[in-house]
């Protein structure tokens, strides 16, 4: 038995790196010469599982708004947070924390969701204000302070009824804040749309009357 396993492992002192080597140089070269045409089909589920990022990808909608929202949050944890240690006045405070939305809006908000889109315009539909011209500065400021303005109102709003129904008032925190604030500004940008719709439809009727 000793001699046949001697005898079965003689060969392979034989061999050396190079004959390892040639072993492989179909394997390596089918690997360097492979694309689309001559490669199997694969699954999109296969490809999946070696995929870097989320497992839980986000639908097409759900990027801009959580954008919006991560925005929104941001400026109310470092403006808000940070100045209310040392501004005491409310309404001192909010025309900052409101200029401030306006700002980031305007250069940070909008720009991302442009450059998500990947075109200039790909997602006008999320702004309020989707040209980029000097004026709009200023109007996604004055938007901004309307938006705080009925962020503000809602929240006292449920604080009032929390206290009512002897429960504990809400405090203004980045996260709850974004979604109220990206809540409103959806609301009114869909009005918007809504608005520009029918007064299109109208138009197109009344020259399809010939007026």
């Amino acid at each position: 038995m000793a001699s046949k396993k001697h005898r079965r492992a003689a060969p392979k002192e034989h061999l050396t790196a190079t004959d390892y080597y040639k072993l492989h140089t179909d394997a390596v070269r089918d690997l360097i010469s492979a694309d689309e045409s001559n490669s199997p089909p694969v699954s999109e589920a296969e490809l999946r599982k070696y995929r870097s990022g989320s497992k839980l990808p986000l639908p097409d909608w759900g990027k801009p708004i959580l954008i919006k929202m991560w925005f929104a949050g941001s400026v109310c944890f470092f403006l808000f947070w940070g100045l209310a240690a040392h501004v005491t006045a409310r309404l001192d405070l909010l025309a900052a924390f409101g200029v401030g939305l306006g700002i980031v809006t305007d250069l940070l908000t909008n720009n991302a969701l442009r450059g998500l889109a990947g075109t200039e315009h790909g997602n006008d539909r999320w702004m309020m204000f989707p040209q980029k011209r000097y004026a709009t500065f200023f109007l996604n400021i004055v938007y901004a302070m309307f938006l705080l303005l009925c962020v503000d109102m809602l929240y006292n709003l449920l604080n009032l009824l929390l206290l009512s129904l002897g429960g504990a008032a809400l405090g203004v925190e980045p996260v709850l804040f974004g979604v109220f604030y990206t809540g409103f500004d959806l609301l009114f940008i869909g009005m918007k749309r809504l608005l520009a719709r029918i007064l299109s439809d109208a138009n197109a009727g009344l020259r399809g009357k010939g007026l």
